[in-house]
């Protein structure tokens, strides 16, 4: 986390890519992680999946497979993207 905000950034990353993205478009963790490391963003991945999944835990985002929003955000598996609560 970051001492002067107290947010992490992987979470602002996420938060700042989801409200620029067009009304009803979602964003890619690759997105997310390019964003925060575009040399090594392949070493991010599971940093950004478990930033998405507080983030949706509390309502801030939503996690989509296939366009939907899955049932429990702690548990899913497969290609995944990021959308607007």
């Amino acid at each position: 986390m970051s001492e002067d905000t107290g947010i992490d950034p992987i979470e602002a990353a996420i938060l700042k890519l989801v409200s620029e993205a067009p009304e009803g478009r979602s964003i890619s963790p690759a997105d997310v992680a390019k964003a925060i490391d575009p040399e090594r963003f392949n070493r991010k991945f599971g940093h950004v999946r478990q930033a998405a999944i507080r983030l949706a835990v509390a309502g801030k985002v939503t996690i989509l497979r296939k366009g939907k929003p899955v049932e429990d955000p702690e548990n899913f598996k497969g290609v995944w993207r990021i959308g607007r609560a």
